[in-house]
């Protein structure tokens, strides 16, 4: 299977060290998983057509749905296009242009950060989950979805992102808020580098201690993995 990584952001400077996004999920789902292709939107780098990938997996980025830059407005537009046509998973940025591109609504939350690792529980058992009744996984946003698109199913949620995971049953799609890419070095790197500034002292001590409990980044990494290599 030919899975295109449609890039959208990249780590802090001075955070470059941990990879970039891209290589974050192929260590995530596994090198040797997908034959891979990457491709910089944030650039202004689109896929020439749906059908160049079997399925694309949109990254994070630091940058908002609802901003103007014309690549955003690309990325929604080749998403529609991509819907019912090849297989979709959003994570963080990717869960929320998915949602703004299919008719839903993202917001910056007044409910402020998500930071550290957050759990959700799992309301929705799909055909490529376990068990688990719920997950623990690294969450970094002030934007959320807070309406759900058409057609759109809320599979895993907290109190405080309540459409957190999103499946689109009749177009292979689905979409989560929270990082199970981000490896805790990065993730707690990524807090220092907001602390005084965007993250104060307590929440950030508040956010880097949430690392110390095991997650379940393994499982949702086979979660991904399962759906994608789903036969369709």
């Amino acid at each position: 299977m030919k899975l295109g990584i449609l890039k959208t952001g990249a780590p802090p400077h001075r955070l470059e060290t941990y990879g970039t996004y891209p290589e974050m999920f192929r260590r995530l789902l596994g090198e040797d998983a997908f034959d891979y292709a990457e491709f910089a939107v944030d650039e202004g780098q689109l896929p020439p057509a749906p059908e160049a990938c079997d399925a694309y997996l949109v990254t994070g980025s630091a940058a908002g749905v609802y901003d103007t830059t014309p690549w955003i407005f690309d990325l929604m537009a080749f998403l529609r296009a991509a819907r019912g046509r090849a297989t979709l998973v959003g994570v963080c940025f990717g869960h929320q242009v998915m949602a703004e591109a299919f008719g839903g609504k993202v917001i910056k939350s007044p409910k402020g950060w998500g930071v550290g690792e957050q759990t959700y529980r799992v309301l929705r058992r799909e055909p490529w989950m376990d068990d688990a009744g719920e997950i623990r996984l690294p969450g970094s946003h002030q934007d959320q979805v807070v309406e759900t698109p058409p057609g759109g199913q809320v599979v895993a949620a907290s109190a405080f992102t309540p459409f957190g995971m999103l499946a689109y049953p009749g177009d292979r799609a689905i979409s989560m808020q929270l990082h199970p890419e981000f490896a805790p070095e990065y993730a707690i790197a990524l807090i220092e580098s907001r602390r005084g500034r965007s993250l104060t002292d307590a929440e950030a001590d508040a956010a880097v201690a949430s690392y110390d409990v095991p997650d379940d980044r393994a499982r949702v990494g086979g979660w991904i993995r399962a759906f994608l290599q789903r036969p369709g």
